[in-house]
């Protein structure tokens, strides 16, 4: 069995030595391509492969139809919305994530945002300060559960809104559960966004829920840029000079945010949430298990397409 790491944004070498690690171990062969710049080359490396461990890479319709032994896509991490999961289905292929693994690395990057945010992008004036705030956590997932775990730890008041998510098993970790996302949003100054990006939540984060967060109202997306609807946001920002977004998703229109709200607006260059080597670490590993684990004995724990 082959098992190609396509990664046009590398993991780090420690995680792929792990990585190798286990799939050598079971038997099987490691290819790797990384930093690729056409998708001709990705077409080209999964013809004879039977497993593909991705980041945030493409995995699409055409690359299933290049990739003729191909029963298994793991991306290391927790969105998968880079890879067709109906294309998968339709050529029999399994997809997984791997939960979890990149969790602490978001949160980390989430509360390192918001005190950046609260200390005015150090600029060298005064600032607030994080403790006593009202943090409302949209989607208490795995990454919800890390965020909530750390800013208690600087004494924010902690609330969460998630559809799919018992209030009980919120309120078990301390904190509190709201009943609507619009609740959550008219409560909280600080809003740490975690929602998927589904034909139901593109462009959901919008004038409308936005327009009503209390005054000195931070938004801070690690989620996805495709729940921003971009243009309402802009109208708001204009509108109100206390409105402060911090994202690791560059939007589409980042030169117009960042030219019209200085000092109120702040993008990564590259999504940076995972970007830490024990996430790398953690993750790549976790996809190697889950493919060896596929492999030899047909576990399908973490699928995610039918």
């Amino acid at each position: 069995m082959k098992i190609l790491i396509a990664t046009d944004k590398p993991f780090a070498k420690v995680a792929v030595d792990g990585i190798r690690k286990e799939i050598e171990a079971a038997g099987y062969e490691l290819a790797l391509l990384e930093k690729y710049t056409e998708k001709a080359q990705l077409l080209d490396a999964v013809k004879d492969v039977n497993a593909i461990i991705i980041r945030s890479d493409i995995i699409d319709a055409e690359v299933l139809d290049a990739a003729k032994e191909l029963k298994i896509v793991v991306r290391a991490g927790a969105g998968y919305d880079n890879v067709d999961l109906e294309a998968a289905t339709a050529h029999g292929v399994c997809v997984m994530n791997t939960p979890g693994q990149n969790s602490n690395a978001v949160a980390e990057l989430a509360l390192g945002m918001m005190v950046y945010a609260v200390r005015n992008f150090y600029n060298g004036t005064s600032g607030t300060e994080l403790m006593g705030k009202k943090l409302g956590i949209h989607a208490y997932g795995n990454v919800g559960r890390n965020v909530a775990r750390v800013a208690k730890g600087f004494g924010m008041e902690v609330y969460a809104y998630d559809a799919f998510c018992p209030k009980d098993v919120i309120e078990k970790d301390g904190v509190k559960a709201l009943d609507s996302a619009e609740e959550l949003y008219k409560t909280c100054q600080v809003v740490s966004l975690h929602i998927p990006a589904t034909a139901e939540t593109k462009n959901s984060i919008n004038y409308a829920l936005l327009k009503d967060m209390p005054k000195g109202a931070m938004l801070v997306n690690t989620a996805r840029k495709e729940v921003i609807n971009e243009a309402e946001l802009i109208k708001l920002m204009e509108e109100r000079a206390d409105f402060k977004y911090l994202t690791d998703i560059m939007p589409a229109a980042n030169a117009e945010f960042a030219e019209k709200f200085a000092g109120r607006y702040f993008s990564t260059p590259k999504k940076m949430g995972a970007q830490t080597a024990e996430a790398n670490i953690n993750a790549g590993i976790a996809a190697a298990k889950q493919i060896v684990g596929f492999l030899k004995d047909g576990c399908e724990k973490f699928r995610v397409n039918k």
